[in-house]
């Protein structure tokens, strides 16, 4: 558990999760992580960091409306070339599993390349892999955010 009063505090809790992602052996399919917490709990906010590190320049915002983002992560990355893709869903909106077919959820999850962040899991627990990642965000105060994550 780690707590980030400021976004280069928050920056370097996403920096250190990749850098325990990175250790884990590769999967046959995508890399799933769920993101949890209440709102403004900073589960974008984090994505925006994990983006950063990635070195993604692309603007990163929350897909809450359009559901799914897709950013193209560079070559040379903290995480090698075991991903090419860094997908951002937002399921604030679904009510169940079986809506993230309109996603192509079957499809992400089958490319091994693909590195999803998943915000709201619960949402749409039925369509989860076994083996997500989960990191839980707490709104501590204003300026205080607490993430708690195995990686972290």
């Amino acid at each position: 558990m780690r707590e980030g009063q400021n976004l280069e505090e928050l920056q370097a809790i996403a920096g250190a999760f990749l850098k325990g992602l990175s250790k884990m052996p590769p999967r046959a399919t995508a890399t799933v992580v769920g993101l949890s917490g209440d709102l403004g709990a900073g589960k974008t906010a984090f994505t925006k960091c994990v983006a950063g590190v990635l070195g993604i320049t692309d603007v990163v915002t929350s897909p809450t409306f359009i559901l799914e983002k897709i950013y193209n992560i560079p070559e040379g990355s903290v995480v090698g070339e075991r991903f090419s893709k860094l997908v951002h869903i937002d399921a604030y909106r679904l009510e169940e599993g079986k809506e993230m077919a309109a996603l192509g959820w079957e499809a992400l999850l089958a490319d091994s390349k693909n590195l999803v962040f998943l915000e709201w899991p619960e949402q749409v627990r039925s369509a989860l892999p076994s083996d997500m990642i989960k990191i839980s965000f707490e709104f501590v105060s204003e300026n205080v955010r607490r993430v708690e994550s195995e990686l972290i």
